[in-house]
């Protein structure tokens, strides 16, 4: 950030300061953001509800917390905004499409109910394809990318991505079962959290694949997506499969960021091979800048895990048709064609096929771990490619529904394992369209992704970048 940058691209973190010490109002922040959500949600589609009204009260409200002298909390009086996988009570829950999700108008996801706890305004409710897979529905329209209209957003979050890039919210909530937090991270300049698998509660999010599913946090900085964490991770009584483990000071970390003696382990031959000239630039760029910051690349080899993609896919497909299946077949005319065919393959998988899958994810956690005995991280691309073309991803997602598959050659492998990653900017293509990469660490090292983020936010200075619209 620069003290340039106009009130919707400051941090979250200054502008809570700043609406703790009364330098700002919530309701002017708020009121700010709700106009520019009006004015460039015609050309973005970034939200399927906006809570005007209710999130203007409640930013009066938190105003007059803070006049009574109330202690505030982490997110005081901060428009945020959350993907329409969340309940929220007062809101429908659509989930990208137009299938039943099963909410009652009074259900609120504990994430939601975390971010309000912490003093979070939340503006709206963010559009996403179709249940979270790959396609948009076909009768709902797809945000764009603020920074390169012609090219993807990343899925499944798209409209989080677009949100909070435009500076239509200062983070958003994102979920993640094959790079859904991390495509639109990329694509759109952000940072983008995934927590270890159970470190955020999923209880109230409408689930694509429960044991794929992670949620979390993206922002403009290091520093935001930390404190949004701070403020969701934990044990939930609602969710018997959230963590116990206490979750460390993740804000503290990345304030104190560095790279200095980090070991981030590299397999060349998997992060480094197959890659376009954009990305492979971009990347070794990036782990010179690491290094020149003082980490150490330590060179490591991973398991193969290409041959495992297509059956990582049909295994997500499996738990989709059970997360689907009040509904499908049964009224399957609420589906689109597309998300239909995905169930259908869901249906039709063996329980034998869906072992093997099983089997090799707790291998595949077990060599990490290993790994992980030796670098505190790894690093790898977010995509092989800059961010598709419209028309280039149309082909691929209206193509049978494995066709995308090589696409999560970085992303699903780490959701099957379930450690966290966090993505980072590391530049711009030719075209003007963002690119990432990630971090991916050992279970519950959340604290050291963002301390090590911080350390290459520093050094890069990614986070005074915009797009200019």
């Amino acid at each position: 950030m620069t003290i340039e940058d106009p009130l919707h691209y400051r941090s979250l973190a200054d502008t809570a300061a700043d609406i703790r010490s009364g330098a700002l109002s919530s309701e002017e922040v708020t009121q700010h953001t709700i106009e520019r959500i009006g004015e460039l949600e015609p050309r973005l589609h970034a939200f399927a509800t906006v809570r005007a009204e209710a999130a203007l009260a409640e930013a009066r409200a938190a105003d007059a917390r803070r006049s009574r002298g109330e202690a505030l909390s982490l997110l005081h009086g901060v428009p945020v905004a959350v993907k329409d996988l969340c309940a929220m009570a007062g809101t429908p829950t659509r989930a990208g499409g137009f299938f039943p999700t099963r909410f009652s108008s009074t259900d609120t996801a504990s994430v939601v109910t975390r971010l309000q706890d912490a003093g979070a305004i939340i503006v709206g409710k963010t559009q996403l394809t179709e249940g979270a897979w790959g396609s948009h529905h076909p009768d709902i329209t797809p945000p764009v990318n603020p920074w390169a209209p012609d090219r993807w957003t990343g899925v499944s979050s798209s409209g989080s991505g677009v949100s909070v890039a435009a500076g239509l919210a200062y983070g958003a909530i994102g979920t993640d079962t094959a790079g859904s937090i991390r495509f639109p991270s990329a694509c759109n300049h952000l940072v983008g959290l995934k927590p270890t698998w159970g470190r955020v509660s999923r209880h109230g999010v409408f689930p694509l694949s429960d044991t794929f599913d992670h949620v979390g946090p993206m922002a403009r900085t290091v520093l935001d997506a930390a404190l949004m964490y701070d403020a969701i991770a934990g044990a939930d009584p609602l969710d018997p499969t959230a963590l116990q483990a206490p979750a460390g000071d993740s804000a503290a970390a990345a304030r104190a960021g560095t790279l200095k003696g980090v070991r981030i382990g590299l397999d060349p031959a998997y992060a480094l091979t197959g890659l376009d000239e954009p990305t492979q630039t971009a990347l070794k760029a990036a782990i010179a800048l690491m290094e020149s910051a003082g980490a150490l690349i330590v060179e490591v080899t991973l398991p193969d895990v290409r041959p495992f993609l297509g059956r990582a896919t049909t295994a997500a497909f499996v738990e989709a048709a059970i997360s689907h299946a009040p509904s499908y077949p049964s009224e399957k005319q609420s589906y689109s064609a597309t998300y239909a065919a995905l169930l259908d393959i869901g249906h039709a998988t063996s329980a034998l096929d869906y072992a093997a899958i099983a089997i090799w994810r707790r291998e595949f956690h077990g060599h990490l771990m290993r790994i992980f005995q030796g670098v505190d991280l790894l690093i790898t691309p977010v995509l092989p490619v800059e961010p598709p073309t419209i028309g280039q991803m149309a082909a691929t997602l209206n193509a049978p529904p494995l066709s995308a598959a090589p696409l999560t050659a970085y992303t699903i492998p780490f959701n099957l394992a379930g450690v966290p990653s966090l993505t980072l900017p590391m530049g711009r293509a030719a075209s003007g369209v963002p690119l990432g990469f990630q971090f991916i660490g050992p279970d519950l090292a959340e604290t050291s992704l963002l301390s090590a983020g911080a350390g290459y936010e520093q050094a890069a200075g990614f986070a005074a970048f915009h797009p200019a619209i």
